[in-house]
Parts: structure tokens; sequence; C-alpha cells
């Protein structure tokens, strides 16, 4: 990747890592389920007007709003108000690299590679401290709800992967349709104080929706939208390892979000297993010269 893409993905990173630490701010201003629902109202509109739909058929819209909208995000708005720290949810959230291979593997027959599978039993142990780590009931909830979150972001993937469609981006736009009626009608049906909270609504309130939406979505994916069509997915992928690097970064600076021991130990043990299922494997160096000499004539 040239210089200026790989400030790009860094620029991403950091975009998508800071989006824990608004998402954090912003359960202070609204109830989750409402807060969700906010942030892809803007995410839609006015987008939805300059970005066409093109041939894209409605039934993947729907899927992927469904999966990558209103249970992905609903889940992870739900899991962080019931005590999951931004900085945690930020890695246990990219665990869906891992969601996305057992998926694959069952559903479209794509066998992992050795690497990989050593990647899925050392983020499982990663993930098994931090529910030890998690103790009281509340806080597994939680940590269920945002691993439901990463499973949910799974699911979206294998639906983009079926429904072979080119623009992820404009995917992106219009599945942002799909999610605020589900999420509304669930806020309106399990949660209290929306009317409140929308009457007292801050500017601190504005900014976090303007930021999770605009900024860390459209603007987000949008870029990576545009690396991804520019380089291979396995150039781009390992990018994504920095994402809980930086939320866990600004959760601990601006929040003073700390781990405990064993919340740590997971943590190194997700990083370092969900390191082995996205990072490629290294090639020896006589791979090359072998290749080469099988297409000499």
């Amino acid at each position: 990747m040239s210089p200026t893409h790989s400030f790009l993905a860094v620029l991403v990173a950091v975009l998508w890592g800071f989006n824990f630490v608004a998402i954090e701010v912003g359960l202070g201003e609204f109830p989750p389920l409402l807060f969700a629902a906010l942030r892809f109202v803007v995410i839609a509109f006015p987008a939805v007007l300059f970005v066409p739909r093109g041939t894209m058929p409605w039934r993947w819209i729907g899927a992927v709003g469904l999966a990558m909208g209103v249970f992905q995000f609903g889940f992870l708005y739900i899991g962080m108000a019931q005590g999951m720290p931004p900085g945690l949810s930020s890695l246990l959230v990219q665990s869906q690299a891992l969601f996305t291979l057992g998926l694959s593997t069952v559903l479209l027959r794509d066998v992992p590679r050795r690497q990989q599978w050593l990647g899925v039993g050392v983020a499982l142990a990663g993930m098994g401290a931090i529910a030890l780590a998690r103790g009281g009931q509340a806080q597994i909830l939680g940590l269920f709800l945002v691993l439901g979150s990463s499973f949910s972001w799974a699911m979206g993937n294998i639906c983009l992967k079926v429904a072979g469609i080119g623009s992820s981006f404009r995917l992106w736009v219009w599945m942002a349709l799909v999610p605020p009626l589900p999420l509304l009608l669930l806020s309106w049906l399990f949660e209290s104080g929306q009317g409140a909270a929308l009457r007292s609504l801050s500017p601190l309130g504005i900014g976090t929706i303007l930021y999770t939406g605009l900024i860390s979505s459209l603007v987000g994916f949008g870029f990576w939208a545009y690396l991804v069509q520019h380089y291979s997915p396995n150039r781009v992928a390992p990018f994504s390892l920095l994402v809980p690097i930086f939320g866990m970064g600004f959760s601990a600076w601006l929040l003073g979000d700390r781990l405990s021991g064993l919340e740590g130990l997971g943590a190194v043990l997700v990083f370092a297993g969900l390191s082995l299922a996205v990072l490629p494997p290294r090639r020896s160096p006589e791979e090359p010269i072998r290749r080469q000499e099988k297409t000499q004539p």
C-alpha cells in the first residue's frame, strides 16, 4: 500500500477506536436503543438522496440492515449500557473475524488454515478469562451482548459474501434505512425516558450522534470501502487490529477506563488470537523460488 493509503487505513482505525468513547458518552444522554436508532437516521438522511441504490436487491439490503444494524448495534449499545467498558468492547467486537471464520466454514465450506484455528483457540481462552473477571450477573450479560454484537456483524459479513454486491459503501448507506424503525419500536417497548432525552438534547448529545453516524460510519466506512476496492482484503484487514488498540487507549486516556489483571490477560489473548486469524501466514523464503520454477517452461 502507498504511504497515503496506509495513513488512510490508520486514520479509519483511529476514527473507529474513538467511536467507542463517543458511544459511552452518548449512553449518558440517551437510552441505548434510541441512541442506536438516531445513529442510523443521520447515516441514511440525506445520504440516500445522493447515493443511488443501483441494482442492489431489497432482500439483501434488509438482511444486512437487520444483521449489521438492528442486532449488531442494538446488542453493542445495550451491552455497554450494562457496564461493558468501551475499551474492552472495542476489542471483543473485533471477534467478528473469528465468528466470520466459523460461519464461513459451516455455511460456505471455506476451510480455515491451521494458523486461523490456533487463533480461534487462543482468542476463546482470552474470552473465558474476561468472562471470569466480569463476575457479576449484569456484567456477564453485558459481555454476552457485546459478543452477540460481533456475531451479528459476522452474519452480516456472510450476507455480503453471498449477495456478491460490488459497492459495499452504497450498501452501507441504503441498509441504514432498515434499523431506525425496528430500533425505535424496541425502544418504545422496553425503554423509558426517550422524551426527556430528546427534550433536553444537549450539544454533547448531538455531537455523539453526529460523530457515531457521520464520522465513524459514513466517513470511516467510506474510506475503508475505498481501500478494499483498491487492494486485496488481506492487505487491508490487518489494519482493523489497530481499532481495539486505539479504542482501549482513548478509553484509558479520556474516561479512566482500567482493566483488572485477569481482564488484561484476557485482552492480550484475544488480541493475539485475532492477529493469528487475520494476519496472512508468512511465506518461507524458498516458496517464491519454487513458484518461479513451476512457471518456467
